[in-house]
């Protein structure tokens, strides 16, 4: 009998081996006042950092729908989404949720070294806690964006209660985003680097400026890919539970679904298949 099958025999196991990954997924459920308590440590300590605290969480996207609200609907004229004001905050704020989510997961594993190489614990934790931190940065964001869609002339109604299961999918699916993120900035680090470029072509051609429908009425080929748009097709359906004017096809909760559980799924299993590599010092 080898060494290796004694100590299965015995029930011991390598330092740093990779779990199935059911036990994976237990130990991090395990751990899950540790991802919540770090979370809301570091919403603590970036608001410390700036003397505006929290304020500036709402801030910088108030200035990125100003501004580009601004540019884009001057540049689009009469193709512009009716209540337009109303339909670039919805946008602006919830592609920050996305955008963060995205560079925040990316850097949950190299931004923690000392913590990775030190402690035993599902790397996974990390950018679950990544997550965990933008959702509770992301519950002003949206108290602000109603109160300014209030000010703008949009009426409250029941449908605006929807926004919770939205940003719930859409959490899912920025998760799976992270994970996928976090793996490969493990293995390249020059990830970084194209993440903000990523993240700009997407703001662009998600449709947080425009809508396909309108924009692109004569390009059919163009508004069926927009379809299928994951991001798009979260923030038209939030935009249709929310604006007076704006109306949203009932398909998107199909839609935003499935791209939410196959990424989740895709990240989940690519993200774990490497598990034994995050505690190796580079």
């Amino acid at each position: 009998m080898t060494v290796a099958e004694e100590a299965e025999k015995y029930g011991l196991h390598r330092v740093g081996a990779r779990p199935t990954l059911v036990n994976y997924l237990k130990q991090t459920w395990q751990r899950r006042e540790f991802i919540y308590e770090l979370a809301k440590a570091r919403v603590q300590r970036e608001n410390q950092r700036n003397r505006l605290g929290v304020i500036w969480i709402v801030l910088k996207p108030t200035f990125n729908a100003l501004m580009y609200g601004f540019i884009f609907g001057v540049l689009q004229g009469g193709n512009k989404a009716p209540d337009y004001p109303v339909f670039v905050i919805i946008g602006v704020f919830l592609f920050e949720f996305f955008s963060t989510s995205m560079t925040g997961g990316a850097k949950s594993i190299t931004g923690n070294n000392a913590l990775v190489q030190s402690l035993s614990f599902p790397r996974l934790s990390l950018p679950v806690a990544q997550i965990t931190q933008n959702v509770l940065t992301l519950m002003p964001m949206v108290g602000v964006m109603f109160i300014y869609a209030m000010i703008l002339g949009t009426t409250p109604k029941w449908s605006w209660l929807a926004i919770i299961p939205i940003i719930g999918i859409f959490t899912v699916f920025n998760l799976g985003i992270a994970l996928i993120c976090a793996r490969i900035t493990v293995h390249i680090r020059d990830f970084t680097q194209l993440l903000p470029l990523i993240s700009r072509v997407l703001f662009y051609t998600s449709g947080v400026l425009f809508s396909a429908d309108r924009l692109l009425s004569q390009w059919p080929w163009m508004i069926a890919i927009f379809d299928i748009h994951p991001v798009y097709q979260t923030l038209q359906l939030a935009r249709g539970m929310v604006m007076n004017t704006a109306v949203y096809d009932p398909w998107a909760w199909w839609v935003i679904s499935a791209w939410a559980v196959a990424m989740l799924l895709v990240g989940l299993i690519y993200f774990w298949k490497a598990e034994e590599r995050y505690g190796r010092a580079n």
